[in-house]
């Protein structure tokens, strides 16, 4: 059996928050290991990283999510009692009923609802001296999703409702002050969510019966009984949230179109399959969140290393999405690599890896890129805009990790 490597400090919370995106890669180049253990606060954990731990990490017989996040998590990005927290049969009925949101037109729908928006607002720009991408893009995308899920959205209400959701995800990581936001924003959501649950219910409010509201309004547990108020917000939350959340990925798109000229203009000529390849290689490359959490269920064996049962163990994505076995030239922006890529679901992990219906990956995985191809489009191709001098630095130890300046445009000009 070998041994484990361990971190050598007594707890590594600190070397953390410094490293960022990077602390399970420079630890395992450290140590010249796919995995090693360390401990976070004050907890033990195992990290892991590469192909091999991504199938490994998906095995449902091996692993599971119930109480793994930390609840200051659970308190701000994920909420309590979510479908990301549950495991076996539970989850799999909980998971249908997002995945029955995912058809083909559903996601074609919401496509065409940000399109609109993002035509819209750029309207509004022509009129502003310059303007912050990643806040617009927020508000685009909860104009669009809310709009989608059949959630009333009134038009005093949007900035603040945006400004929650963005709230909820800029905390996920967050200590201090921008955990409290974080938290604060969730109570609100989750208040206001809740009121419309139970107008939905009480047959003061009528959603269409497709819609994500009144899907999760009515949706029942595999003991037949609807989820309390509380728990139906914070799912219909994981309908809205994560759709905002592609803000950040379209802040990046928009870096990657100023830093890499060529690819606009690839997209401007509607180059034959060249946009999907541009999403995916800006999930790739640009930092999204960097770990996933589960607990191993037993002690198990691994490639001659012992994993303790009920010890945490944490997945690094944004390691794996830049393994130099994986990907060649890792830290290079090359689009074209999507045109060869075998499709694998534990080597590009972006937004976790294994099976969308059996496991934990993202079902809204694909809305993230039909959202992300409808903004690169318009970006390159339906809006002339100049970017600001500006701060487009990006710090690795910020989670989640955004341009310093949040992205500035000016002179918008629609084409």
């Amino acid at each position: 059996m070998l041994k484990t490597p361990s971190d050598k400090t007594l707890d590594s919370t600190l070397p953390f928050a410094r490293d960022g995106y990077l602390f399970v890669t420079k630890r395992c180049d450290r140590y010249r290991t796919d995995l090693f253990q360390t401990r976070l606060l004050l907890r033990k954990s195992i990290c892991m990283r590469g192909e091999d731990a991504a199938r490994l990490f998906y095995d449902e017989g091996r692993f599971e999510r119930s109480g793994v996040a930390p609840v200051r998590v659970q308190e701000t990005l994920f909420g309590r009692g979510g479908v990301q927290g549950s495991d076996g049969a539970a989850h799999r009925w909980r998971k249908e009923m997002f995945l029955s949101l995912m058809s083909a037109q559903a996601i074609s729908r919401l496509g065409e609802l940000s399109a609109m928006q993002w035509r819209a607002y750029a309207a509004k720009w022509e009129e502003q001296e310059q303007i912050v991408l990643l806040d617009e893009a927020c508000e685009i995308l909860c104009r669009a999703v809310c709009e989608w899920a059949g959630v009333p959205l009134a038009e005093l209400e949007v900035t603040k409702r945006a400004r929650d959701f963005a709230a909820m995800i800029d905390a996920g990581a967050a200590i201090g002050l921008r955990h409290w936001r974080g938290r604060w924003a969730r109570n609100r959501a989750e208040k206001w969510i809740g009121g419309i649950v139970e107008d939905v219910r009480n047959h003061r409010l009528a959603p269409d019966e497709g819609s994500a509201l009144h899907m999760i309004a009515f949706h029942r547990d595999r003991q037949g009984q609807l989820l309390n108020e509380r728990i139906a917000a914070v799912e219909l939350i994981n309908v809205l949230r994560p759709t905002v959340a592609v803000a950040w990925y379209v802040t990046f798109a928009a870096l990657a179109l100023h830093q890499y000229p060529e690819c606009r203009q690839r997209i401007a000529a509607a180059q034959e399959g060249y946009l999907e390849c541009f999403v995916q290689e800006v999930r790739r490359f640009y930092p999204f969140f960097p770990v996933v959490a589960a607990r191993t269920r037993h002690e198990f064996e691994w490639k001659g290393y012992r994993l303790p049962g009920r010890t945490r163990v944490l997945l690094d994505l944004y390691g794996t999405d830049h393994d130099t076995r994986l990907w060649d030239r890792p830290d290079a922006f090359v689009p074209e690599r999507f045109r060869h890529w075998d499709g694998s679901a534990f080597n590009f992990i972006p937004q976790g890896g294994g099976s969308h219906r059996n496991g934990h990956r993202c079902p809204g995985e694909w809305i993230t890129i039909e959202l992300m191809k409808v903004a690169a489009e318009f970006l390159s191709a339906r809006i002339q805009y100049e970017v600001s001098q500006q701060d487009l630095r990006i710090s690795l130890s910020r989670i989640p990790a955004l341009p310093n300046s949040r992205f500035l445009i000016r002179n918008v000009r629609q084409i």
